[in-house]
This record gives C-alpha cells, sequence and structure tokens, in this order.
C-alpha cells in the first residue's frame, strides 16, 4: 500500500473490464478517487465502481469515446466536478484485431490507431493541460505492451499503435519533466483477462503462450494493477519516460533462456 495515494484522484479510461478495472479496484483500495471511463459497458464500469467503493475509495462510472477531444474532456471534467482535482491519468482503453497486413482494411487500421494511439495522445494531452494550467505536478500511465518491442505478425497495426505509444510517452516525459509531470508505459506481456478469454480456453494455444514465457505462467490483471499503484506512486518518484514490462520475461528472447543458439 501507498499511503501517499490516499485522496488522490486518477481517471481510468476502459476501467470496465480486463485490465482497466484490475487497476480501478487497486487505486481504490489504495483510498483514491476514480472516474471509471466506459465506452459501451456500463454495466462493467458499474461492477467496477462497486468494487471500489468496497474496497474504501470513491468513483464513478462515466461513458465517453477516448478517440475524441470531447470525451477526454468529459473525464478530466468529471474529475474536477466530483472530486476536487486530478493526479493520475491512465490511458489503458485499447483494442486489437488480427489480419495478415497484405488484407488489412484501411478502417481496422484506422480504428486500431484511433483507439490504441490518438486516444493516448488525447488523453495525456488533456491531462498536461489540466497540470500545466493548475501548475501542479501529475503522473500519467499509458499501456503499451511487449509488442512495443517484439515484431507481431498479422497484428502490424497493433504493434506500431504500441511502439508509437512508447516513444510519445518517452517524449512528453522530457518535455514535462522539468514541471514535476512524470509520464510511463506499462508493457503487459500475456495476461489472463476477457480479450485472451477465448485463446486461452484452448490448451493448445494456452500452452504455446505458457512456452514463451521464461516464469512460466499467464499473467493477472493485478500483476499489472500492481505495476500501476507503483509508478502513481511517490515511491516512483524519480522514474519517468520508462516502460515497465509485466511480463514474466516474455520480452528477454525466451528461446535463448537455457543457453540455446
Amino acid at each position: 500500500m501507498y499511503a501517499d495515494l490516499r485522496e488522490k484522484v486518477a481517471v481510468v479510461t476502459g476501467g470496465s473490464k480486463g485490465l482497466g478495472s484490475a487497476i480501478a479496484i487497486r487505486f481504490g483500495c489504495e483510498g483514491m478517487s476514480i472516474v471509471v471511463n466506459y465506452h459501451t459497458d456500463e454495466g462493467g464500469a458499474q461492477n467496477a465502481v462497486r468494487a471500489i467503493r468496497d474496497a474504501g475509495g470513491r468513483a464513478c462510472a462515466v461513458q465517453a469515446d477516448i478517440g475524441s477531444e470531447d470525451g477526454v474532456r468529459r473525464l478530466r471534467d468529471a474529475a474536477a466536478s466530483e472530486y476536487g482535482r486530478l493526479d493520475v491519468w491512465v490511458n489503458n482503453a485499447g483494442m486489437e484485431n488480427r489480419s495478415p497486413t497484405d488484407k488489412l482494411a484501411l478502417e481496422d487500421w484506422n480504428q486500431v490507431i484511433n483507439t490504441n494511439l490518438t486516444g493516448v495522445f488525447l488523453g495525456s494531452k488533456c491531462a498536461l493541460e489540466h497540470f500545466v494550467e493548475n501548475d501542479k505536478p501529475g503522473c500519467i500511465i499509458n499501456m503499451s505492451s511487449v509488442h512495443e518491442k517484439i515484431p507481431w505478425p498479422t497484428f502490424a497495426h497493433y504493434a506500431a499503435s504500441k511502439g508509437g505509444v512508447e516513444l510519445f510517452t518517452k517524449t512528453i516525459a522530457l518535455e514535462y519533466a522539468d514541471r514535476g509531470i512524470r509520464a510511463n508505459c506499462i508493457g503487459p506481456g500475456a495476461i489472463n483477462t476477457p480479450i485472451n478469454k477465448e485463446k486461452f480456453a484452448d490448451p493448445e494455444q494456452y500452452d504455446t503462450t505458457v512456452s514463451m514465457i521464461p516464469m512460466g505462467r499467464i499473467g493477472e490483471p493485478e500483476d499489472v494493477a500492481s505495476a500501476a499503484a507503483w509508478l502513481a506512486s511517490e515511491e516512483a518518484r524519480y522514474v519517468t519516460g520508462i516502460t515497465l514490462f509485466v511480463d514474466g520475461g516474455m520480452a528477454l528472447y525466451p528461446s535463448f533462456q537455457y543457453g540455446n543458439g
């Protein structure tokens, strides 16, 4: 637990399920107040709100399209009106879909880039405006992926978006460091979230994925939420511009694990 997080206010995009829900609930356990964003899954967002309140935090659910400026401003305004401040912004909302690159439709490319990269830009910009205008420090956490580093054939648009998130985050970290504003990425590997439910239900695909992880297990959303809580806290006050991989070693070229090569 991080005592300095108590009473702080966070916006978490894509907070209705998976990693976003886990991060929001962990923040609630820290005594924070959270604006839980959702796009279509209001029920999931309300479940997260109840879990946060049960954990001792405060929370509200706010519908918004994070790929639009009006949407992210709605989230910032909710933090200000409901809780009177903003300290942490987590750009978690994301999506993926599979396609050979030669068959990848421009519509699908644009949809993934708009959600995964433009949404991160808009959310970060909105948070930066607030921190700068109020002359206060702040923390931005952007959800990247091991695929900011590892190429992923048939997911070129997803990998491109996450590579963009990495360099965008490093850039704003450098640009605003002297104002006390920190920006970092979390790079999850294979995590047991709803987006992976169907894949991990197939024993063959599950075993193949585990074989790519040096620690030999699939991660849980709470593993990522713990990393987010640390990055948001004063324990990480001297940390900015990094990607914290939460991946069981997946990004460490596991085929070389036993001295192969």
